[in-house]
């Protein structure tokens, strides 16, 4: 059988120029039938990405977008999804006629990348975030010996995040080899130029800084982009750079390097334009991505996890709870990772790292880079638990509402939440994390109020779908349950209860032990209450809430947290018609450092003050 030539560089640099002129052709004309996009974002970074895929460096079975060994491309300048789009087009995985049903209400090709679109890593958008996703697929196919590389897309704009920054130092600490971004430096931003504009010796000079190897090309020059992916994927020991200077709009001559462009569809008569200046291109023209090596990880063996063990009088922090069950759980959840932000000498997962060092992961005091580690080792299959104080994860929030659009399954665990942390003072305490992890779609959000609470409610974390909150008190308390206690998604426990029951209390964590008390001291007044721990503020049992506030009239709802976005409002939400039964006693005033004791009694949540509100209501 008579082999075909193999192709010579120059015909391979010229097949690969057709592609890019076919991308861009389908980037505009996509845009301008949406009437809406990022083209000229787009046709800046289209040399870069068809040299990457169809140049023999990208490698991935594209009928099989899961395969583990597959590389990672990550689009963090989310925005030229025109391009990614025109790629896998190119590739022949999308339809011409499917590509001008951009950003249309049926078509999965939406204005950012988003999982609808199989090809979609992560989605992506909100800027500065992708890198620290790139850097959890990194790690990952480390722990799991998987020779893919991953590649992430910048723009330059973004370059002025702290969250880039945070990953561009973590990566250089682990030493990621396996690691490869690709800056587009195109000059221009929304409003105007860029913080350097075009002096590509800026980016060089701070990424070397870190540890990174720079490479700076003409992002233009396929034969330069050629040679920077050779050089990229022949570094084992850091992670690489390519730093292109590139032109925004480049190939139509009225919006390249022209300001005010920036998210601006063509016009018809533009679109004409721009067509005859690209040149007639090749429709049937495919470009050839190469197949990734046949390597898997290797299969691990879980073993059953044994039971915790309280006895009745034990005191014990929920936090240290938390701790426990991750130790004891790892053996039977192997795709189990802790990362943490330097705080787990306070958070007790450091028994985790002693442990099983090799599935803990320090990113050091960055939360949101955190956060995008933990999606991108979620999106590869891992089971992420990030844990920090509750407060700090408020600073992360952009990167948890990004992480709701995976589809990935992720546990958070806040500790030190709440007044009752103590001399800390106010910027430690968590007065917000309820409300922030129960916005997020489909979330869940568990209050633990004793050891074993927090033991099971780990367990079910770990089990669940989606993200999960996990709110881990600091104090020391009393154990309240038992090894045979039960606990699920949208359950509650009701430990004080009877037939002449005037008043309920709701509460969880600390305050559950506050309401306690108070039920004792109105039981020697003859007034009868009924305590609920609401463990599982989301989702909500509002069975037992509905009955609670029809047989008793009113409910108390007790929380160390704010009230807006807290418990009182969850129950607020379930109880519907009943809601104005609900009192909240709540963390409303700033607080202030001192002992629990004096700062519950402060913020009106302890057990005096829940006496005097069951009292007045009577």
């Amino acid at each position: 059988m008579r082999m075909a030539p193999r192709p010579t560089p120059n015909s391979r640099l010229e097949q690969l120029t057709s592609l890019a002129t076919l991308v861009r052709s389908w980037i505009v004309r996509s845009t301008t039938a949406a009437g809406s996009g990022h083209p000229s974002s787009s046709l800046s970074a289209t040399d870069l990405m068809v040299g990457l895929l169809f140049g023999g460096h990208f490698r991935a079975d594209l009928a099989r977008p899961e395969h583990p060994s597959n590389d990672r491309l990550i689009f963090s300048k989310g925005h030229a999804s025109p391009l990614l789009y025109a790629l896998y087009a190119a590739a022949g995985k999308v339809t011409p006629r499917a590509l001008l049903s951009l950003r249309k209400f049926h078509s999965n090709l939406e204005g950012h990348p988003m999982p609808a679109f199989k090809y979609t890593e992560v989605p992506t958008g909100s800027l500065g975030q992708g890198l620290s996703v790139g850097v959890g697929m990194a790690l990952n196919a480390r722990l799991d010996r998987l020779p893919y590389r991953t590649y992430v897309l910048l723009g330059d704009s973004e370059m002025t995040e702290g969250s880039v920054w945070e990953a561009v130092g973590l990566a250089a600490y682990e030493r990621l080899g396996n690691l490869t971004a690709i800056l587009d430096v195109n000059r221009l931003g929304q409003r105007g130029p860029t913080m350097f504009g075009h002096r590509v010796e800026e980016y060089e000079r701070r990424v070397a800084s870190f540890g990174w190897k720079p490479i700076v090309i003409d992002g233009h020059d396929l034969a330069a982009i050629d040679r920077a992916y050779r050089t990229a994927s022949a570094e084992t020991h850091r992670p690489t750079m390519i730093i292109a200077k590139t032109l925004k709009g480049k190939g139509v001559s009225f919006i390249e390097n022209v300001n005010g462009w920036h998210g601006r569809a063509l016009s018809r008569e533009q679109l004409a334009q721009a067509l005859k200046e690209l040149g007639p291109v090749d429709v049937k023209l495919k470009g050839e991505v190469k197949p990734p090596p046949a390597r898997i990880p290797r299969a691990v063996k879980t073993r059953p996890a044994q039971q915790p063990q309280y006895g009745a009088g034990d005191v014990v922090a929920p936090r240290q709870a938390v701790a426990n069950a991750l130790v004891r759980l790892a053996l039977a959840h192997p795709a189990l990772i802790v990362l943490d932000a330097e705080v787990s000498n306070s958070t007790y997962t450091e028994q985790f790292g002693t442990k099983f060092p090799k599935r803990f992961i320090q990113t050091f005091i960055a939360e949101q880079n955190m956060v995008g580690i933990a999606t991108g080792l979620a999106r590869c299959g891992k089971l992420p638990v990030a844990a920090t104080f509750a407060a700090f994860f408020t600073r992360a929030h952009d990167q948890l509402r990004m992480a709701q659009y995976a589809g990935t399954h992720q546990v958070f665990v806040g500790t030190h939440a709440g007044v009752s942390i103590g001399e800390d003072g106010a910027s430690q305490m968590g007065l917000e994390d309820i409300a922030l992890f129960r916005t997020l779609q489909g979330s869940t959000v568990l209050y633990p109020s004793d050891a074993y609470a927090a033991e099971r409610l780990t367990e079910l974390a770990l089990a669940s779908q989606g993200l999960v909150y996990i709110r881990a008190t600091r104090g020391m308390v009393p154990v309240l349950y038992d090894a045979k206690t039960r606990f699920n998604a949208g359950g509650s426990h009701t430990l004080r209860t009877s037939r002449h029951d005037r008043a309920t209390i709701v509460a969880a964590g600390i305050t559950l032990h506050e309401a306690l008390v108070a039920a004792d001291q109105l039981a020697r007044r003859r007034i009868a209450v009924r305590v609920i721990d609401l463990y599982s503020i989301k989702p909500i049992d509002v069975r037992t809430l509905r009955r609670a506030a029809e047989q008793t009239s009113h409910l108390v709802v007790v929380e160390d947290h704010v009230e807006p976005g807290g418990m009182a409002e969850a129950v607020r939400s379930a109880l519907g018609r009943l809601s104005g039964t609900v009192t909240s006693l709540a963390a409303n005033r700033i607080p202030h450092s001192g002992t629990p004791r004096e700062l519950l009694a402060q913020q009106g949540i302890d057990a005096e003050a829940i006496v005097q509100t069951v009292r007045s209501l009577l």
